[in-house]
């Protein structure tokens, strides 16, 4: 039998909130748990249980030296969007790892960043199910202007914890 997972019990709590105040609670915790995610401003948006939104302000302590969205802020925009995602549909016992990140910037991005990355049934019921395993997280990242800069793959796998 699987272990509860006390993050996705949380998100349970805080998404029958207000929207504004179910996104601050969720940024807050994530922002505790992963000290650079408060560094650079991530905020996480929206998740369901099988899509999750955050964004990158392009303030400054993310921008690179012509003004934009850092490519690290960028690649930690998506690896953070999508392991939340994964982290919140684990069993409590389990341990998310990033395992393959690939990254492509193909335009120029100018502003803010969104990602939406996604989840579907059939990896979750995966994920739910195997002692060990590992799944291609589809997450899109879109600037201001709704262009695609940076194209993504997150390959995440899962451990039993120690």
């Amino acid at each position: 039998m699987s272990k509860s997972n006390p993050l996705r019990s949380f998100v349970n709590k805080v998404n029958g909130y207000p929207p504004w105040l179910s996104s601050w609670l969720m940024t807050l915790v994530f922002r505790h748990k992963v000290k650079l995610a408060g560094t650079t401003g991530i905020e996480v948006l929206y998740t369901d249980g099988k899509t999750a939104t955050y964004r990158q302000k392009n303030r400054r302590k993310a921008q690179n030296h012509i003004g934009s969205v850092h490519a690290a802020a960028m690649a930690l925009l998506a690896e953070s969007c999508t392991g939340f995602i994964v982290g919140i549909n684990l069993p409590g016992d389990k341990l998310p790892l990033i395992k393959t990140m690939n990254l492509n910037y193909v335009k120029r991005a100018t502003g803010d960043m969104t990602a939406v990355a996604t989840l579907t049934d059939e990896q979750i019921a995966l994920m739910q199910s195997a002692e060990k395993g590992e799944v291609n997280v589809q997450v899109v990242v879109t600037d201001a202007s709704g262009i695609e800069p940076l194209k993504c793959e997150m390959i995440w796998a899962w451990v039993s914890k120690r």
